[in-house]
C-alpha cells in the first residue's frame, strides 16, 4: 500500500449516495483517499471506500454555502493535507414548468448546481496549483445539448457547468491542472426512481444507441480516466456518457 503521505486525495461532493457514491468507490479502488462532502449520511460510502483499502472522511457540507464549503475544505486539509482531485457531483433537478417556477426555486438550483463550483474550486485549486498537479471534474448533463421541458433552471445550470469548465481550463492548464466535465443522461438512482423522471427511463432508453437505462456504474470509468495521469493532456472538455442519446 502507498504510504499515507504519498497518497492522492479526491474530494467528492454529493458522495453519500447515487452517482457520487459510485465515483467515490471507484476512485478509492484507483488508490485515492476520499473526502465526502454531503448533507446526507455518508456512512455507506465510507464503508465502501474502506473496503477498497482507502481512507475516507465524511463532512456535513452545504455546497451552496461558501462558509460550509470552506469549513469542509479546512477539515479535509487538516485530515489529509491535500486535495488532488475535485469531483463536483452534487446537484438538484426539480421538474417545474417555467410559468410555475418561482425566483426562489431558480436561485436554489443555480446556487447548488453552479455557485457550488466556485466555492469548491476556491478550496481545492490553490493547493493543486502549488503542487503543479490537479484534476477538477464536474458533472454536467446531456440535457444542455438536447433541451427538455420543465427543466429550464436545471438545463441552464448545466450549461453553466460547461462554461465554467472551458474557461477555468484555459487559466490553469499551465499549472498542471486539468478541468473537465462529464455529461450523463438520465441515470437510475434512488432519487430519480422516486421522482417524476422515473416515467422517462424506458422512453429515453429507446432513443439511445445503447438501449438500456443508465446506471451510476456506467459513469465511473470516465471519472477514473479523467482523474488519471493518462488524461493529463485533456482539458476543457465535456464527455457525454449517455448511451448515445445525444451526439454533440
Amino acid at each position: 500500500m502507498t504510504p499515507q503521505s504519498e497518497r492522492k486525495v479526491a474530494m467528492v461532493t454529493g458522495g453519500a449516495a447515487g452517482i457520487g457514491q459510485a465515483f467515490a468507490t471507484r476512485l478509492a479502488k484507483d488508490g485515492f483517499d476520499i473526502v465526502i462532502a454531503d448533507l446526507g449520511d455518508a456512512s455507506e460510502t465510507v464503508a465502501a471506500v474502506s473496503a477498497e483499502g482507502s481512507s475516507a472522511a465524511a463532512y456535513t457540507c452545504d455546497v451552496s454555502s461558501s462558509e460550509s464549503v470552506s469549513a469542509c475544505g479546512k477539515s479535509a486539509l487538516e485530515s489529509f493535507g491535500r486535495i488532488d482531485v475535485l469531483v463536483n457531483n452534487a446537484g438538484i433537478y426539480p421538474a417545474t414548468a417555467f410559468l410555475d417556477m418561482s425566483w426562489e426555486e431558480w436561485q436554489r438550483v443555480i446556487n447548488i448546481n453552479v455557485n457550488s463550483l466556485f466555492h469548491t474550486a476556491k478550496v481545492a485549486l490553490p493547493g493543486m496549483v502549488e503542487r503543479g498537479w490537479g484534476r477538477i471534474i464536474s458533472v454536467s448533463s446531456t440535457t444542455f445539448h438536447s433541451g427538455i421541458p420543465f427543466n429550464t433552471h436545471y438545463t441552464a445550470s448545466k450549461g453553466a457547468v460547461i462554461g465554467f469548465t472551458r474557461s477555468l481550463a484555459a487559466e490553469v492548464g499551465e499549472y498542471g491542472v486539468t478541468v473537465n466535465s462529464i455529461a450523463p443522461g438520465l441515470v437510475r438512482t434512488a432519487t430519480t426512481s422516486a421522482g417524476p423522471q422515473a416515467q422517462m427511463f424506458d422512453v429515453l432508453a429507446q432513443q439511445q444507441a445503447i438501449k438500456r437505462t443508465q446506471e451510476p456504474a456506467d459513469l465511473v470509468g470516465a471519472c477514473s480516466f479523467l482523474a488519471s495521469v493518462d488524461a493529463g493532456f485533456i482539458t476543457g472538455q465535456t464527455l457525454c456518457v449517455d448511451g448515445g442519446w445525444v451526439r454533440p
